[in-house]
């Protein structure tokens, strides 16, 4: 089932694309945006999402503060561990009849759970084209309309640009591995200096998709689901290096970091050298923070490294859609936007166009400083395309069946 702005929230006249010059970005009027900002006022907005990071916590409580100002909307962070906890307790009140009044009411999403929850009509909108922000989205050079290869079709707002880096530090290693089968050479002469997230941690399951596309090359059969792929032959480079590597991980692969900020604390401990993260201004933001040295840099893979923005995504049962949409259009503001690439804040990369903000707000961005840690767009390369949602949810389940830290 497909719910309408209009249906949803009883707005009083229906959402219509057209070239009305009172419309917001050929979406919402002006009258209709309104509405849904009037309907919000005094709503409590529950947005589930990673809890993982101080910063990225922090970066979320400012933006609470800032929807409280401006539109008297609550944000309330319910921290987790994993998003599939959020997606869970929706199709629990679904299977319960609750169409109304549910518990979750934004959710920060990643591809296999948008795919799960858009397959059983968990989502609601489409919206995310119809708010204001959404005409300084770049739609040109970044993959906002896609996740995970599955066509976002509005279900889905972006707030941030993310690509696969690996972060270390230059004066113990001056020449990091520029290949997954270089890492592995490195770290068989090097053993218990690498180690990666444990999966089904998203970075850790990040590793092996990277992992994957570096040792496979352009394989077609990883952007469709996994079911229609010969998985034996596309997965036995990846499971053989995976082999491989783990004795040789930091203590023996017999334990992981549990989360990318450990990873961090690793490298700053002197325990480990290297360590991926999926923020390109991570390390800059982490020196900021007293949290690396500060001859941490980042690099990427010489046959390039995945990429792929961050989403919010509404559920269809929320307490709240007028507010959840409220926070959703924030997020892609230019005030957002510069404040969630500052280093010394988050170091996201922005998922609007430059071209399209005003002089004002192009300055705001101009006068960032990226970080000595931050490689600029150029150094990043075009990034490579996620595997189709699928992928990452069989190798995370053979990962843990292969190499699990039994409890």
């Amino acid at each position: 089932m497909k719910y309408t702005l209009a249906l949803a929230l009883t707005l009083a006249t229906p959402v219509l694309a057209g070239p009305d010059p009172e419309r917001l970005s050929d979406g919402l009027a002006a009258d209709e945006w309104q509405s849904v900002v009037e309907a919000a006022q005094g709503q409590t907005v529950y947005w589930h999402a990673w809890g993982g990071s101080t910063t990225t916590n922090a970066f979320i409580d400012w933006v609470g503060d800032r929807v409280q100002e401006e539109y008297d909307v609550t944000l309330q962070h319910v921290k987790l561990s994993d998003t599939a906890d959020a997606v869970s307790r929706v199709l629990s009140e679904q299977q319960a009849g609750q169409d109304e009044g549910g518990a979750v009411d934004l959710i920060w999403i990643n591809g296999p759970n948008f795919a799960a929850m858009k397959g059983q009509g968990l989502l609601f909108g489409p919206f995310a084209e119809s708010l204001p922000n959404w005409k300084y989205v770049d739609v040109e050079n970044k993959d906002v309309q896609t996740d995970f290869t599955l066509p976002v079709e509005g279900y889905e707002a972006p707030w941030a640009m993310a690509q696969v880096v690996f972060i270390y530090d230059k004066a113990r290693l001056p020449e990091p591995p520029q290949s997954m089968p270089a890492l592995l050479e490195w770290a068989q002469a090097n053993p218990g200096r690498f180690t990666f997230p444990q999966p089904p941690d998203f970075l850790g399951s990040t590793f092996l998709k990277q992992a994957l596309i570096d040792l496979n090359g352009d394989d077609p059969a990883l952007s469709g689901p996994v079911e229609t792929a010969d998985y034996e032959a596309s997965t036995a480079a990846l499971w053989s290096f995976i082999d491989a590597l783990t004795p040789n991980l930091w203590r023996q692969g017999r334990a992981y970091p549990q989360t990318g900020p450990r990873q961090l604390q690793l490298i700053a401990d002197g325990e480990v050298e290297l360590a991926i993260s999926f923020s390109p201004g991570e390390a800059s933001a982490a020196i900021a923070n007293n949290e690396l040295p500060p001859t941490a840099r980042t690099y990427v893979l010489e046959g390039g490294t995945i990429g792929n923005a961050s989403f919010v995504a509404i559920p269809y049962n929320s307490s709240a859609k007028s507010g959840a949409m409220v926070v959703a259009d924030f997020l892609m503001s230019p005030e957002a936007q510069a404040r969630a690439q500052d280093p010394e804040v988050l170091g996201y990369g922005t998922v609007l166009s430059m071209e399209k903000l005003g002089d004002a707000d192009r300055a705001a961005f101009d006068a960032l400083d990226l970080g000595v840690a931050t490689l600029s767009p150029a150094e990043l390369g075009t990034a490579l395309p996620e595997p189709h949602p699928s992928w990452m949810t069989r190798l995370t389940e053979d990962w843990i069946a292969r190499h699990g830290v039994k409890e």
